[in-house]
C-alpha cells in the first residue's frame, strides 16, 4: 500500500494564456538559434522564417497573439545584433501585426545535402 491520500489531487487553476510575455524562454531560444547561424542572406531568410514558425508554434493556445508579437518586438529592440535571420524574424513580426491581415508567405527550406562522404572528398 502507498501512503497517498484517497481521492484526486486538485488540478492547478487555469490561468489565461497571455502569450510570450509569460514565456520568454522560447523567444530567447529562437533568438539564440538565429544568432548562431551564418550570415549568408539566403540562409538567413530561411533561418528567420524557421525561427518565426518555431516561436509561433511555441505560443500557448488561446494566447493574445498581438501582445506576444509586441513583446517579441520589444525584446528585439533597436539595439539587437543585425543579421539577415533576425531582420527576417523582425519583418515577419511586423507584417503579422499589420491590419488588414495578409498571408506571410512562409515556406520551409529547400532540402539539400549537408555533406557526407562526397563533401569530405571535395578539395577545400
Amino acid at each position: 500500500m502507498t501512503d497517498r491520500p484517497a481521492g484526486r489531487r486538485p488540478l492547478p487553476e487555469d490561468q489565461p494564456a497571455r502569450g510570450a510575455v509569460d514565456r520568454p524562454m522560447m523567444l530567447e531560444l529562437v533568438l539564440l538559434q538565429m544568432q548562431a547561424r551564418d550570415r549568408d542572406p539566403a540562409c538567413g531568410r530561411e533561418t528567420g522564417q524557421l525561427g518565426f514558425m518555431q516561436w509561433l508554434g511555441g505560443l500557448p493556445g488561446g494566447c493574445d497573439y498581438a501582445a506576444a508579437a509586441r513583446a517579441a518586438l520589444a525584446r528585439l529592440g533597436p539595439d539587437a545584433p543585425s543579421s539577415p535571420a533576425l531582420a527576417t524574424f523582425r519583418a515577419l513580426l511586423v507584417a503579422s501585426l499589420a491590419v488588414p491581415p495578409r498571408p506571410l508567405g512562409l515556406s520551409l527550406p529547400v532540402p539539400r545535402r549537408r555533406g557526407g562522404t562526397r563533401a569530405r572528398r571535395l578539395p577545400h
